[in-house]
């Protein structure tokens, strides 16, 4: 064989060499996910589809929800993303965490998402609006999850190793006031227990599902606060003489249970040396957006941008109809939950703190480091 000839074939093997070198690169660059899972408990604010086949009046899988989302409406209660998909994003995961309905076979170890519509702490939570997986419910469906990778893995002690380096989201407690306590034709929670009462009552049965949790791996947790449930176009239809002003004695309460869910993290983080717990101040960083909506890219924070009646705030968005077309300015998707728009700067701020008061004791960024 000639010079030529083998200068050649190492010249085509330099350029194959080469190449595998580029894809390494690129595959390095894309990387690994901060934690090899995410586990999500909840309500509709992070709901993504559990609801879906479900009896239940609570369900988003029709247009205009996913209006905005790359496949189009999935059973998420937002024109697009909600912060926990933002989250995911943030922490590394290349695809959105699957819902406890559809989830199957390995994809559950990158985590799993049970959250349901209406749901709340108490199981009785949202019981007119039919079926929905309360938060023991949810508890119950992550046990068989664990169950189900410990045989994946092959066994307890290597699965519980694994558990122990993801991160498990929880926000529950919205539907405790607005399907509950502050429905009182359906319900007897407000003429049993005033607002510190049941504050008290919502945070001891928190507490037992979240040892249930941490019995069954967890020691990361995220507990997310109560949001502003006054100032949501329902509330502000409902209670606000002008349609603007936030429904105080809802939000005092809401700011109660944040107390004392706060303390809980405190508390945990002392007694619990082998997991690590923070909490999520959505509360407040939705403060920050309604006192100076413009800064955030919002014009309109009293209304959804799709709806019935005042405020757009009677009921949730109707099968096909046409939303407002500027829903990036729109602090609210519906009469209860905020848009992709406002998911995004909570997320973000969940993920890497803003301000100091956004989370206690640290963000998630840093949780995932721990």
């Amino acid at each position: 064989m000639g010079g030529g000839g083998f200068t050649g074939i190492m010249r085509k093997w330099g350029v194959v060499v080469m190449c595998i070198i580029v894809m390494v690169m690129v595959k390095e660059g894309r990387g690994e996910p901060q934690v090899p899972c995410y586990f999500i408990f909840g309500d509709s604010l992070v709901d993504n589809g559990n609801n879906n086949n479900i009896g239940s009046l609570a369900r988003a899988n029709y247009l205009p929800y996913g209006i905005d989302f790359p496949s189009g409406p999935t059973g998420r209660f937002s024109n697009g993303k909600t912060n926990v998909d933002v989250i995911a994003e943030l922490l590394g995961f290349e695809n959105y965490i699957p819902p406890y309905a559809v989830a199957r076979g390995r994809d559950i170890l990158r985590g799993v998402n049970y959250a349901s519509a209406a749901a709340g702490i108490r199981d009785e939570t949202g019981q007119q609006l039919g079926d929905r997986i309360s938060f023991s419910g949810q508890v119950r469906n992550y046990r068989d999850t664990v169950d189900q990778i410990v045989q994946i893995i092959g066994n307890e002690n290597d699965a519980a190793d694994y558990l122990s380096k993801c991160i498990f989201s929880v926000g529950l407690g919205s539907n405790d006031y607005l399907n509950n306590y502050f429905m009182p034709l359906y319900y007897t929670t407000s003429r049993q227990y005033n607002t510190e009462q049941y504050a008290d009552i919502l945070i001891d049965q928190y507490t037992q599902q979240l040892k249930t949790i941490y019995d069954y791996g967890a020691r990361k947790f995220v507990l997310n606060g109560v949001g502003q449930i006054g100032c949501s176009p329902n509330a502000l239809a409902q209670n606000s003489p002008d349609g603007r002003t936030c429904v105080e004695r809802i939000n005092a309460a809401n700011r109660i249970f944040n107390r004392k869910l706060r303390a809980l993290v405190h508390d945990l983080n002392f007694n619990t040396p082998d997991a690590k717990f923070t909490y999520i101040n959505a509360y407040d960083m939705f403060q920050d957006i309604v006192n100076n909506p413009s800064a955030f890219g919002f014009r309109v924070t009293n209304a959804g941008c799709c709806g019935v009646g005042r405020n757009n705030g009677q009921i949730t968005c109707l099968p096909l109809q046409n939303p407002c077309p500027n829903r990036k300015e729109y602090l609210f998707w519906d009469a209860y939950h905020p848009g992709e728009a406002a998911n995004t700067i909570v997320g973000r701020r969940s993920y890497r703190a803003e301000s100091p008061s956004d989370v206690y004791p640290y963000d998630i960024s840093r949780l995932a480091q721990l």
